[in-house]
């Protein structure tokens, strides 16, 4: 991971889960992957509340699936990549307006080969800086996160 990211990353801290509501809540993973000082993102399909935004590649973890295996398998759906997953950066909790409310595991990854839409759930991607990040145009879920890495309203 470039110097200028391992800075960024010191100032990213574990946001406790709280546990007192016992509402199911989907676990997903999110991949924050760098290169050159740029952090890969993926763009939602057209369709549903949240279609055509923006997030960090990943997706739901299966029954049985740890984080870093859910991640690894996702990449490799979404993006035709082998990928390994790192350390857990943070552990974000969102509810969606629509009503999905999601636990967004942050997981630092790397990958062999290209990433490349491999399946319907990319349209599109992108390698930005935090500060190039439209914070509108991201998923909710995201944005604390994104934040703490820079990222601004704009």
């Amino acid at each position: 991971m470039p110097a200028a990211a391992d800075a960024m990353l010191a100032d990213v801290t574990h946001a406790p889960v709280p546990t007192a509501d016992t509402t199911p809540r989907l676990r997903v993973v999110a991949a924050v992957v760098w290169r050159d000082g740029r952090m890969l993102f993926t763009r939602r399909p057209p369709g549903g509340p949240l279609g055509l935004q923006w997030e960090m590649p990943g997706g739901k973890i299966e029954a049985g699936e740890t984080p870093e295996t859910a991640l690894v398998r996702e990449l490799a759906e979404e993006l035709g990549v082998r990928a390994t997953a790192h350390e857990t950066l943070a552990v974000e909790r969102h509810d969606y307006p629509h009503g999905t409310r999601v636990d967004v595991h942050f997981i630092r990854a790397t990958f062999e080969g290209e990433p490349r839409p491999a399946s319907g759930a990319v349209h599109e991607l992108r390698w930005w800086a935090p500060d190039e990040v439209d914070l509108a145009s991201v998923l909710e879920g995201d944005r604390a996160f994104l934040t703490r890495l820079g990222a601004r309203p704009r």
